[in-house]
């Protein structure tokens, strides 16, 4: 790397901290003059790095916010305090966030030095996050692992075990990650099955990519989270539900991340909500953390199930209810992933 190069780097870096950096102490740090800095900053400029500088005694130079983020310089403290946490938000399907933690990990892993992957790996397996939901764990690195195959349109194998408890070898071509009903599945070209397949990453042991690149597929015309979504509701027994909520449609659609078309409002205060579950306990736990009056419709055993929970918490109260009727347990349902 030429001097010019290596010194455009760190005063990249410089700049990265957020403060004023004035000309003299830039050309203190770098070992230039006040001049070359100056030229330097044009550079910088010229490569669509958005520095602005500001004039007088407390004046200098600072990297403003752009269009599209900068490539970002790390030192070694930094990489691993982000890299443990992307694997710590990676580890659960969050709303919102946990697909772009692995696409992030992915790439900030690869990049890693050896001495700080031995790190990130000791770290995080030192660190138990207290993660809430009922979601199966994942570990990070299986889902590096698959995400970098995905990006990389190459071929992966990995041991997998059905719904029913069989196990296979399997060889696909990985398309998507994907978070779904709490769970994170991999969208993937089956070549044994000849056809698209959805597999559920914590069944997945052992993936290894083979390190033959393939064309590029689409599944079917559809996205990835569509795809997924009809191969869940269609090979597993759902319900339907339907209530009437007194919040506000926004409010809800917010705190049970539900897709817009599921929850429409009926007049400012409350709304109708209409999805699909799974397990009774899930409704009945996503409708009473709300936190408001609600009136469920169908379906009737969520009903049931939610009269037997009712008299329970009374009975815990020490007041004194007749039993309700036995309520309707949703067993988990062997889905046909794969």
């Amino acid at each position: 790397m030429s001097d010019t190069s290596a010194r455009l780097l760190k005063l990249l870096s410089l700049l990265q901290t957020p403060r004023e950096w004035p000309g003299s102490e830039l050309a203190e740090r770098l070992g230039v003059s006040p001049r070359t800095v100056r030229r330097d900053i044009d550079r910088l400029r010229e490569l669509d790095y958005p520095v602005r500088a500001t004039m007088g005694a407390v004046g200098g130079y600072r990297l403003a916010a752009g269009k599209a983020m900068p490539p970002l310089l790390l030192d070694d403290e930094e990489a691993v305090a982000i890299a443990v946490g992307l694997r710590m938000a990676a580890g659960t399907p969050v709303d919102g966030i946990g697909e772009a933690s692995v696409r992030a990990l992915a790439k900030l892993e690869q990049v890693l030095p050896f001495r700080l992957r031995h790190r990130v790996g000791a770290l995080a397996a030192a660190v138990v996050p207290m993660l809430a939901g009922d979601g199966p764990s994942v570990d990070p690195r299986d889902l590096t692992v698959l995400a970098g195959a995905a990006a990389n349109r190459e071929r992966l194998r990995f041991d997998y075990r059905a719904g029913d408890g069989s196990e296979s070898r399997r060889l696909v071509e990985p398309y998507r990650l994907v978070a779904a009903a709490r769970r994170w599945y991999l969208l993937a070209y089956d070549n044994d099955r000849d056809d698209w397949r959805s597999f559920r990453v914590d069944r997945i042991g052992d993936p290894r990519p083979t390190g033959v690149r393939v064309a590029p597929r689409e599944p079917h015309g559809q996205d990835e989270a569509a795809f997924v979504t009809d191969r869940l509701w269609s090979s597993a027994p759902t319900y339907e539900v339907l209530a009437t909520l007194r919040l506000p449609a926004g409010q809800v659609a917010q705190r049970l991340g539900a897709a817009p078309g599921d929850v429409q409002p009926i007049d400012e205060h409350s709304c109708r909500l209409h999805g699909r579950a799974d397990t009774l306990e899930w409704l009945a736990s996503r409708l009473l953390m709300l936190g408001c009056e609600f009136e469920v419709h169908e379906p009737p055993e969520l009903l049931t199930y939610l009269r037997a929970a009712g008299a329970r918490a009374v009975r815990a109260t020490g007041v004194m209810v007749e039993p309700a009727e036995p309520a309707v347990r949703a067993d988990d349902v062997a889905r046909r992933e794969g």
